[in-house]
């Protein structure tokens, strides 16, 4: 699988994967014109956004209620390093979800493949063609 990486202008990047292009920009503090999220701003929510994929999908197989629910990511940093150092999950479920599918969406959500790819990441291989 390829993903082409273009640069439309500015400080803006692109990516075009599978018949979509995700856009990144710089915030203007960065001498981008804040017009899409920066780059580590979409990693930081592709995180939250596959475990909420994972627990939207059990919660729908099994015709358990969704709406209200939501996720809240939290970040921790290495203040000296500005390392992420922790990311918390928060499932807020609806009222009167069953008790006894507490444990198993928390279980769903830990089935995200990108926490999945960071636990256990590739090897990447820079070069120029």
């Amino acid at each position: 699988m390829d993903m082409d990486i273009t640069f439309p202008g500015g400080k803006r990047v692109d990516a075009s994967i599978a018949g979509q292009t995700l856009k990144t920009d710089q915030s203007p503090q960065s001498g981008g014109t804040g017009t899409a999220p920066e780059p580590y701003l979409l990693f930081l929510a592709s995180m939250g956004t596959c475990a909420g994929i994972y627990v939207l999908g059990f919660c729908q197989s099994r015709g358990l209620p969704t709406e209200g629910m939501k996720l809240t990511q939290h970040m921790e940093w290495d203040q000296a390093t500005h390392r992420l150092t922790r990311v918390h999950l928060d499932i807020h479920l609806p009222e009167g979800f069953p008790e006894k599918y507490k444990d198993a969406v928390i279980r769903a959500a830990d089935q995200c493949a990108v926490k999945r790819t960071i636990q256990d990441p590739p090897e990447f291989v820079v070069r120029t063609v």
